[in-house]
């Protein structure tokens, strides 16, 4: 009977768990590390279905029983531990540091059983919320905080990335006030949207392998034709950069430094160009910028500041840039800032003395 209720209670959950097993077990993208780290908290939020159905049934009952306050404290900790988890998928390093508040919070939990410190059990096996009944919704929230922290400093996302991620955060974040207004569902809430969000970010991980450059982390040439037609309307001007001496770089000190230059130049590229405008790796060496809402004026001052970066990093690049107009196809609007950019190449190599075509 215990077993069909569980199954009837949590059968949503179990069956996401079960999806999001089989497809880590065939995954071929993510690192090892992070496909372990989502197996890790899907069994947490196992385990705290598990956890949770046992306390609920226990308090059900007339009659006090020791197991019912020990399992109170084990779900307090099981439900942060699961954002603990989820924290470290997207922000791996400072393991320790993630889990002092976590480690807090489980040590007061369990000094509630005699305390009431968290909560209390009553004789009459009834639950209230001690004077730090609260604290575990903090420490929950705190780590949701980092989340979002982490989420948004781990790149440059594009607008409808943004709109997943704050999804994720915004769903999770209002599992917090459930058990404020809905104590009997609130635990099933909270796994559900818990196991929905893993299940979001690992189909947005995998989004990325067909969007970015698995070197530089820039949109690539795939999504830059696509983007093309998309702002076919409101693109004003279309930036062409080439990296100069590349090859140099790979023939005296091996490829490994010249993988390097590309993503060394990528982030010059993330700094200097603002947020409205999109950057791609379109071949080796080459690389594009789109820009809606830039007249000249902007284009010529995000080239400087473009400039000044590499120049900070001790890597140049021969740049063209052409404005859309209504006249111009987007054909010729790309021939033109490539006829741009190769003038100021020829003329770098001209002024360095090089061969151009041994770099």
């Amino acid at each position: 009977m215990l077993l069909s209720d569980y199954l009837s209670d949590n059968w949503g959950i179990l069956i996401l768990l079960t999806a999001l097993g089989i497809l880590l077990r065939s995954d071929i993208h993510l690192e090892r590390k992070m496909v372990r780290q989502i197996g890790l908290t899907c069994s947490l939020i196992f385990l705290y279905s598990v956890s949770c159905y046992i306390e609920a049934y226990l308090g059900k009952l007339e009659t006090y029983t020791v197991l019912r306050p020990i399992l109170s404290a084990v779900d307090y900790s099981l439900a942060t531990l699961i954002f603990v988890s989820a924290a470290m998928i997207i922000y791996p390093g400072r393991r320790r540091a993630l889990f002092l508040p976590w480690a807090a919070e489980t040590v007061l939990c369990f000094i509630s059983i005699p305390t009431g410190i968290i909560f209390l059990i009553g004789k009459d096996n009834s639950f209230a919320r001690g004077p730090l009944g609260f604290l575990p919704f903090v420490i929950d929230g705190m780590y949701l905080l980092l989340l979002l922290f982490c989420i948004f400093q781990y790149r440059r996302w594009e607008k409808n990335e943004y709109i997943i991620l704050g999804f994720m955060f915004f769903t999770a974040a209002s599992c917090l006030f459930m058990p404020l207004y809905f104590d009997s569902q609130a635990d099933q809430w909270l796994m559900l949207t818990i196991a929905v969000d893993i299940l979001v970010y690992y189909v947005f991980l995998l989004q990325q392998f067909t969007i970015r450059d698995p070197l530089t982390d820039l949109l690539n040439r795939q999504c830059y034709y696509a983007d093309l037609e998309k702002l076919e309307e409101s693109l004003t001007a279309l930036i062409a950069i080439d990296m100069n001496g590349l090859k140099e770089i790979n023939d005296t000190k091996g490829h490994a430094a010249g993988d390097k230059a590309l993503k060394d130049i990528a982030r010059c590229f993330e700094k200097a160009v603002d947020r409205r405008y999109h950057i791609y790796r379109i071949g080796g060496d080459e690389f594009s910028i789109l820009c809606t809402g830039a007249d000249e004026k902007k284009v010529k001052l995000l080239i400087q500041r473009i400039e000044l970066e590499l120049a900070e990093n001790d890597y140049t690049c021969s740049i063209g840039y052409a404005m859309n107009s209504k006249d111009v196809s987007l054909d010729e609007l790309y021939r033109q800032a490539d006829a741009m950019l190769y003038e100021n190449k020829r003329a770098f190599y001209l002024a360095s003395g090089k061969n151009r075509r041994k770099h």
